[in-house]
């Protein structure tokens, strides 16, 4: 199969680009995300019209932020869209007249990776992408592992602490509210409410106070040394690398692929989450250690992930 659209649904845009076999983008073209469920079909055949014209498509793939059941064309339930078994799949083929496949937007940029970015070269990975939340994808034996019902590799809400923080998902204690770019914020703001002093350039970037610090300024007061920004960023990575020793645990990958918003900042997150998964790993001094890598294709993982998936039906 040649040429394939992946779309991306994004909060505010929904893009959509022409990808070949090899992975490389050749057309996109976005239009902005409708408030109604009908509204963003009809986006997104706009967008896969935009992009597709004057290419000879023959399939298109959707990455949806949800879950999607077992034959990749109903949204069983998406958390910022109102979808409830919503027949995606059909609507769009109907409007597109091309084969749709729908796939969970964090499963569409696992296998983006692993099929053109970090994971090039292994059978088993797993992914995580540290963004707003926390989401994964699991690739074993060079297959993607959904589940029986679709929905697998919900890592930001597996239960890392009994009771904890109350998580948008209704239950305490995700993962995800302990290492995601939400709670990288909740740390800094944290700390530098409770010592200002160690926490001057940070505070600068904003607007002086501790509810003034967003993700942006964390980044750019690390970069710079402050204190209470580099702090944050460790207890993040310390939260992400136990999780990974425990999904070691769980699934023995030869590598683990860190993705999303919070990994841009390379080695700063990076170094910190390898030691911690090091010193959390069971039996660490005996056994061999996947390997921990960055995402190569940023944001355009899911796109590219979800065309190939179409271009496999």
């Amino acid at each position: 199969m040649g040429l394939t659209i992946g779309v991306d649904i994004g909060g505010t845009k929904i893009a959509a680009g022409v990808v070949d076999e090899e992975g490389a983008i050749l057309e996109t073209h976005t239009v902005p995300t409708p408030a109604t469920p009908s509204g963003i079909v009809d986006a997104i055949r706009a967008a896969v019209a935009g992009a597709g014209e004057g290419h000879d498509i023959e399939a298109v793939g959707i990455g949806a932020a949800g879950y999607v059941d077992d034959k990749r064309a109903t949204v069983i339930f998406a958390p910022n869209i109102d979808w409830r078994h919503e027949p995606l799949k059909d609507k769009v083929e109907q409007r597109t007249g091309l084969p749709v496949v729908v796939e969970n937007d964090a499963n569409a940029a696992a296998w983006g990776e692993y099929r053109f970015g970090a994971g090039q070269g292994h059978e088993d990975v797993i992914c995580i992408t540290l963004g707003t939340g926390l989401g994964g994808g699991i690739i074993i034996g060079n297959k993607l592992r959904r589940g029986r019902f679709g929905v697998a590799a919900e890592f930001g809400h597996i239960r890392v602490v009994p009771d904890g923080l109350l998580c948008g998902c209704g239950s305490q204690g995700c993962w995800e509210q302990y290492a995601s770019g939400r709670a990288l914020v909740r740390y800094a703001r944290q700390r530098a409410g409770a010592t200002p002093e160690n926490a001057r350039i940070l505070l600068g970037l904003g607007d002086g106070t501790s509810d003034g610090i967003e993700g942006k300024h964390i980044s750019a007061a690390a970069r710079q040394g402050d204190p209470v920004a580099i702090d944050s960023f460790r207890e993040l990575a310390r939260w992400a690398g136990a999780g990974l020793a425990d999904l070691a645990s769980l699934f023995d990958p030869s590598a683990f692929i860190v993705g999303g918003g919070v990994s841009d900042e390379g080695e700063l997150v990076l170094d910190p989450i390898r030691k911690s998964f090091r010193r959390r790993l069971i039996g660490s001094q005996w056994r061999p250690h996947a390997q921990v890598l960055a995402a190569r294709l940023g944001n355009r993982a899911g796109m590219v992930g979800a065309a190939d998936l179409a271009r496999q039906g």
